[in-house]
């Protein structure tokens, strides 16, 4: 009887879950957008590009300090 108690506290102490919709992703008509998929896909590839391209950076620029360093 007690785990009964404890159980029905428990589920009546979960936050509601909430899904957020945004107005370009959510469609009245229930089709897919490719346009708006390619553009996410194009986002990311550019957020993908970007993090490479400052890692190589930070990476090139360490080899320069340290052979700099190692020169001396």
């Amino acid at each position: 009887m007690s785990a009964e108690k404890k159980f029905s506290s428990e589920v009546s102490d979960l936050i509601p879950f909430v899904i957020p919709k945004k107005i370009e992703e959510v469609s009245s008509s229930r089709r897919v957008n490719i346009n708006t998929l390619l553009n996410r896909a194009r986002k990311e590839r550019k957020k993908e590009t970007l993090t490479n391209l400052v890692f190589i950076g930070l990476i090139l620029s360490l080899v320069f300090v340290v052979g700099i360093i190692l020169s001396f």
